[in-house]
């Protein structure tokens, strides 16, 4: 599974974060959410399909 954060959509929520801290981090200038990694470990995956359900600007996309 790949995670894919659109800085164009993001609006700096943290939700993402919130959900799944291991698998996104936040800028410390605008609160905008990068993937830490580009591949999601199995154990994660739940967490980060959750973050892109819960990003309400839809600005995760997840390749499986």
């Amino acid at each position: 599974m790949k995670v894919h954060v659109d800085q164009q959509r993001c609006q700096g929520h943290t939700l993402c974060a919130m959900i799944a801290p291991e698998s996104f981090a936040l800028s410390d200038i605008d609160g905008h959410s990068t993937p830490v990694a580009d591949s999601v470990p199995a154990d994660a995956r739940d967490r980060v399909r959750e973050a892109a359900h819960s990003c309400p600007e839809r600005a995760i996309s997840i390749d499986e």
